[in-house]
């Protein structure tokens, strides 16, 4: 049941309403059925969004709201008391594991982003239908829950996309997919994105793997039963991640003070950080992803085919190359494993709407070079001017200033609303008068640019020039059946 303060928004809201309630319902079946090639087979049928308990900090100004859509994904909505017209879908990170959709995730964001609300905008988000890999299946999810929002309270003046951490890479894959229907959305803002795709994107991560291993000889232990580390985790393997962090700590002595570590933990961890160019302090993430989530990318998503290749590639910065070199594990990507996972998650650049990017320079998790790998992307497609990329001296991944997150979404709508495209040091400039309201410090570095993707990753053969998944390719790969990753 509505409450009061419900009934009254809603009524500020239904002459928003664009098109007959009619027309809306028939919608609202449609975008149940096929969404970018992403096949939806309901199940259920979807629920009409009803009021929650808002965040905290929403409390008192804005009306929350919770559902699930017909493929089973779970969602969260807010729309502030003094709504300005335009919404705010969100795309979240990730990606989060299991094979059922979280209800909390979409709520604990709005929390974590709740700075858009208070600046005016609705904000929608979804959990997305599962856990586990999948940037079409995750912006068909993105997508739905923004027709979800329309055909309740009518289309905003204004959609934005905004994706965070691997939701920029499906919040970029929605703006291609999507962006171009009339009315769909206006703009992008891409907060410390993935930005490099799947193909190539984790490929610091496939070095992790296998250097770790040949320094670490415990994931697998020579005990255990083996198997190629592309797998990341052998598919029965009942390994915990308290179970791997276990094993660094181990091999390592990551956790411990240095003057606690062993010398050959201490020559170990020096090792695998100077090949690889993992920060430190994320290390033992970054080794999560590499078991963990490659094992749901192999076994889960591609039917046990491998996507990694390490071939051709020469690991520098040891203590002792040569024996490195020589010793690593090696392998080579099945061609049709490479293609679904590139098809699923690679970017071709050919966004047509206004894209603004923020990212700490010092992000350890989705590195600043992600950025770079974004601009060759829409370069290589004709698009670059579509793309405003601003940076800061930050040192997180999962949450900038709220004052750089009002200011960015105000940068975006203002480069909207006049067709003025923003420059850095005028988005720099502007964010004392969001910081006086949050307080929380703006850090921009204006002059900065990131160095090419390849100076922070090591290429593989044929792996330099982007977009890594051309507009032929994608249209290509698009008539084969089966392509890609199953939703």
């Amino acid at each position: 049941m509505s409450t009061p303060e419900a009934a009254t928004h809603d009524a500020r809201v239904m002459h928003r309403r664009s098109r007959p309630a009619v027309v809306a319902a028939a919608l609202a079946a449609v975008f149940l059925g096929t969404l970018g090639n992403v096949s939806a087979a309901p199940a259920r049928a979807a629920e009409r969004p009803v009021t929650a308990d808002c965040p905290p900090a929403l409390a008192g100004k804005a009306t929350c709201y919770t559902g699930q859509d017909a493929n089973g994904a779970h969602y969260t909505m807010a729309v502030p008391h003094r709504w300005n017209g335009s919404l705010v879908v969100h795309a979240h990170g990730g990606p989060d594991l299991g094979d059922t959709s979280d209800p909390a995730r979409s709520t604990e964001d709005l929390e974590r982003w709740a700075v858009m609300v208070d600046q005016g905008y609705a904000w929608a988000g979804s959990s997305y239908r599962r856990g586990g890999y999948g940037a079409r299946m995750a912006a068909a999810d993105t997508e739905n829950v923004r027709r979800v929002f329309t055909d309740r309270f009518g289309r905003p003046d204004r959609t934005y996309l905004h994706g965070q951490s691997w939701g920029g890479n499906v919040a970029a894959k929605a703006a291609e997919t999507y962006g171009r229907r009339p009315g769909a959305y206006d703009g992008v803002l891409l907060t410390n994105g993935v930005l490099g795709g799947g193909s190539r994107g984790y490929d610091y991560r496939v070095d992790l793997r296998v250097v770790y291993q040949y320094y670490c000889h415990n994931h697998p232990r020579p005990s255990e039963p083996q198997y190629p580390l592309w797998q990341g985790l052998r598919a029965g393997s009942t390994m915990t991640t308290a179970g791997l962090r276990a094993r660094l700590q181990e091999c390592t002595g990551y956790a411990s003070e240095a003057a606690d570590r062993t010398a050959p933990q201490q020559r170990n961890l020096d090792d695998i950080l100077a090949v690889t160019g993992i920060p430190e302090r994320t290390l033992e993430s970054h080794l999560r992803f590499a078991t963990f989530t490659f094992r749901d990318i192999v076994t889960d998503r591609l039917g046990g085919r491998n996507p990694w290749s390490n071939r051709g590639v020469r690991y520098t910065g040891s203590h002792d190359d040569k024996a490195l070199n020589a010793g690593v594990a090696r392998f080579s990507a099945d061609p049709t494993a490479r293609r679904d996972l590139s098809w699923d998650s690679d970017l071709t650049g050919r966004v047509s709407l206004p894209v603004l990017t923020l990212h700490a320079i010092d992000d350890p998790t989705a590195f600043v070079e992600h950025e770079a790998a974004y601009r060759a992307t829409l370069r290589g497609a004709g698009r670059d001017g579509n793309l405003v990329q601003t940076f800061t001296n930050e040192h997180e991944h999962s949450s900038l200033s709220d004052s750089e997150y009002a200011n960015s979404l105000s940068a975006l709508d203002s480069w909207v609303r006049t067709g003025h495209r923003p420059s850095p040091r005028g988005i720099a400039a502007s964010c004392g008068a969001f910081d006086a309201t949050y307080g929380e410090g703006c850090f921009y570095d204006p002059g900065f640019q990131p160095s090419a993707y390849a100076s922070r990753v090591r290429p593989r053969p044929g792996g330099l020039a982007w977009p890594a998944m051309t507009a032929a390719q994608e249209r290509a790969w698009s008539r084969i059946e089966g392509v890609g990753i199953a939703p």
